[in-house]
């Protein structure tokens, strides 16, 4: 891999700091009250979901422009859900892409389809996380 961009940030478990390198990112976190925390802070469920939105929306403008095909309208909501199973905990994504009217259908589909194949958090997750694509 040819290195791009290197984020970095620090943090000190569940209930306490994520606090990125360059200070943009410093947050508060605790877990939701479905886990026992008070809630009063951000979780990594929602840090990952954010990200994963975020890149998947990119990942979908890039395979969109390849294919000349306008998704200026779109929006991605990541769903990630901690949970327990057979080695302790785990995490499944479910992906809501809902995209402009002009591309309901299979065109639609294809785009997020493709998108789910470039976007480096789809890649990262691949055969370890359950992804469900939902394109609304």
């Amino acid at each position: 891999m040819n290195p791009l961009y290197t984020a970095v940030a620090t943090a000190n478990g569940r209930e306490g700091r994520a606090v990125s390198s360059d200070g943009r990112l410093d947050l508060k976190l605790s877990p939701p009250p479905a886990l026992g925390g008070d809630g009063e802070g951000t979780n990594p469920e929602q840090l990952f979901a954010a990200g994963y939105a975020a890149c998947f929306a990119s990942a979908l403008g890039v395979v969109s422009r390849q294919q000349k095909v306008d998704v200026s309208d779109v929006s991605v909501t990541a769903e990630v859900t901690i949970g327990k199973d057979d080695s302790g905990f785990g995490l499944s994504v479910v992906l809501r892409v809902e995209l402009p009217e002009s591309l309901a259908g299979e065109t639609g589909e294809l785009l997020v389809k493709q998108a789910h194949q470039v976007c480096p958090y789809s890649r990262a997750t691949a055969g370890n996380v359950p992804v469900e694509l939902v394109v609304e």
